[in-house]
């Protein structure tokens, strides 16, 4: 486990260059038994998650980010499955509605936060508005913010500000009980090129395309960017971030469930002790039970 983390995890931001990981990479390990390894997994994460839950104290909010048909969504439906719906809550979060747009860019995520005991999923994230928004500043006029009239007055002072709400917003969250961890499905363009070629050329995956997402890859080095920055400005030793390979789909979900079942573990959930009258109790219930 601990070879993967820190093989992907950014520790060291300061000289962070997306150009260093490779999207391809699979760490030493073979697809031939990825099945099995992913099964062990899962099944060490659902007992992980049985303990978090009783526990109620802390939560986890998994976040994914990545460029279209990177695989966040099979990502989420391969690593999660096996987990206690009770205690789980996906959130896909598209374009912001004007009622979003009438609070700060935080106010809907905020909302989607995990409960004590709980895990959160995140598909996409408050990242949007230091990716997209960077690419397209143009959807900063939208929030209506105090000075903010034209994509001229979206300066560097803006973004550095946006950068700390966003480590404010973490580090909140953090102190709270809510430990995060951030997954960026790092997607080659020509592994892109592919995938968007099969929901072009398979009728069952048509409903997956759409005419927009080329335009938008045709700013792929601008998305390159963002990204770079939006990581080095946000990763931190208690909220970091994760940049996992993700040409190969088999090897991505090994290694985002081996970071999520080795984070739980290192969240040290165990089952409540319940006090000496409630264990008293549950001895004169079994006695009455068994003397029936």
């Amino acid at each position: 486990m601990k070879e993967i983390i820190n093989r992907f995890k950014i520790t060291n931001t300061k000289n962070f260059k997306l150009k260093d990981f490779d999207t391809d990479d699979t760490a030493g390990y073979e697809k031939d038994n990825s099945e099995e390894l992913l099964a062990e997994l899962i099944e060490k994460t659902a007992k992980l998650q049985n303990e978090l839950y009783a526990a109620n104290s802390k939560s986890l909010l998994i976040i994914f980010q990545a460029m279209d048909a990177a695989g966040k969504d099979s990502a989420i439906a391969h690593t999660m499955t096996g987990l206690n719906p009770q205690g789980c809550q996906v959130y896909s979060f598209k374009q912001p509605t004007s009622e979003d747009y009438e609070h700060d860019f935080l106010w809907r995520h905020y909302k989607a936060l995990p409960e004590r005991g709980r895990i959160g999923i995140h598909n996409r994230s408050h990242y949007e508005n230091v990716l997209v928004t960077k690419v397209h500043p143009e959807f900063i006029l939208k929030e209506h913010i105090p000075g903010i009239t034209k994509v001229k007055d979206i300066g560097q002072k803006f973004w550095d500000q946006r950068y700390q709400s966003i480590r404010d917003f973490e580090k909140h969250q953090s102190e709270n009980g809510t430990v995060i961890i951030k997954f960026f499905l790092h997607l080659s363009k020509e592994e892109q090129k592919k995938r968007f070629l099969k929901r072009v050329e398979d009728p069952e995956k048509n409903w997956k395309f759409a005419s927009g997402d080329v335009k938008e890859r045709t700013l792929w080095d601008d998305y390159m960017n963002a990204y770079e920055t939006a990581i080095k400005e946000t990763s931190t030793y208690d909220n970091p971030w994760y940049v996992v390979p993700a040409d190969k789909k088999w090897f991505t979900r090994v290694a985002i469930s081996t970071i999520v079942a080795q984070t739980l573990k290192d969240m040290k959930p165990q089952f409540p002790v319940l006090p000496m009258e409630e264990m008293d109790q549950l001895a004169e219930t079994k006695r009455i039970l068994e003397e029936e």
